[in-house]
């Protein structure tokens, strides 16, 4: 597997540079990229289809989520990202309105009860620190594409407290839970918040390095040692709880952690390529876990790249093309929103593009 530690290093001093300016970031021309043509004219369309779909429905507070679903902070942000995925910004070109309304918004979600919370509670279901991590993650990748010197210093502010919020909430472990409180932790929760700090120190912001060795430790600690897969929570080795989309979380957030190589992560890997799309008889679409384990499953190999994404995004993409609705968005046939479903879709179909600073080559 390629190494990415340089690559990182060098767009981390990349990312800081852009930070303050209000520069607009793109990933490198997709024509020059080794993934061109992986977007289909197929999937372009699709894609366009999605996007015009969250632009109609976007809720006039800005905020993304249907019903109880209204102004849940994690699908604001997952709607955010995948316009920017397009290489739509803050403020910028057919879908900028669209972009810095769901931005505002989450920056008026900050908890007056919890310095740095970002969390709509009403709409936050059981795990708000979910929301949280995604936010959060939204508001560093947004970092530097701001251009109005307002919105640019509040989004700056309100991202310290964030991410200093979940640095304070590390249990002893190396974990994070469903509350910002330090008590115990999930993979699923965990990958969200070693998610955003990754984000976060790639745009300039203090994540002490000890934060994220304690995640990888606890990461290490979910794997089940025989099969690569991983476990929801830490538990003693022969019994197992493994699966997809915790294996896909598990993956990732070593990456983000700093790990790129290593026994775990190749094992993680090659737990996740026996469940590639159109492998398995039926697929996972009725899984109400699908849209979050595939999200993470194609980050996964796309950071592994070569014959790890070269093999998967064709899968991916097919599966979702064949599973559109006919008005543009996707529903994976259980209670998941259609506006959570339709933005974790897009951003797997566009990360051929390099745009998200996160992911970027």
């Amino acid at each position: 597997m390629e190494n990415r530690r340089r690559f990182l290093t060098r767009g981390f001093g990349v990312l800081s540079a852009l930070a303050g300016g209000g520069v607009i970031l793109r990933g490198q021309d997709p024509a020059d990229h080794p993934s061109r043509g992986m977007i289909t004219p197929a999937t372009q369309e699709a894609i366009d289809a999605g996007l015009l779909y969250l632009q109609r429905s976007q809720n006039g507070d800005g905020s993304f989520g249907l019903q109880q679903q209204h102004g849940n902070v994690a699908i604001t942000a997952i709607c955010g990202l995948a316009f920017m995925a397009g290489g739509h910004q803050p403020g910028r070109g057919r879908f900028g309105r669209v972009v810095n309304r769901a931005l505002e918004y989450i920056l008026s979600q900050e908890d007056p009860n919890t310095v740095g919370f970002l969390a709509n509670r009403p709409a936050g279901g059981h795990g708000p620190m979910y929301g949280h991590g995604f936010a959060t993650l939204f508001l560093a990748e947004a970092h530097g594409m701001v251009d109005q010197p307002a919105l640019r210093s509040r989004l700056r502010a309100t991202l310290d407290r964030a991410v200093k919020l979940i640095v304070n909430t590390q249990n002893k472990d190396g974990g994070w839970r469903y509350h910002p409180v330090v008590n115990d932790a999930d993979i699923s929760v965990t990958i969200c918040q070693i998610m955003a700090l990754r984000a976060a120190r790639n745009a300039g912001f203090a994540v002490p390095k000890a934060t994220a060795d304690r995640c990888i430790n606890y990461v290490k600690a979910c794997q089940d040692l025989h099969s690569g897969g991983f476990r929801y929570q830490m538990q003693p080795q022969g019994r197992s709880d493994t699966g997809f989309a915790r294996t896909a979380a598990g993956v990732v957030a070593l990456y983000s952690a700093g790990l790129y190589d290593g026994r775990e992560v190749e094992k993680g890997l090659e737990f996740l390529k026996r469940l590639q799309p159109g492998k398995t008889q039926g697929g996972f679409f009725a899984d109400p876990h699908y849209f979050y384990g595939q999200y993470y499953a194609a980050q996964a190999m796309w950071i592994a790249g070569g014959r790890y994404w070269n093999s998967w995004y064709p899968a991916i993409r097919n599966e979702l093309l064949a599973n559109r609705s006919r008005d543009g968005f996707w529903s994976s046939g259980n209670p998941n929103d259609p506006h959570y479903c339709t933005g974790m879709a897009l951003i797997i179909l566009q990360i051929p593009n390099n745009y998200l600073p996160i992911l970027q080559r």
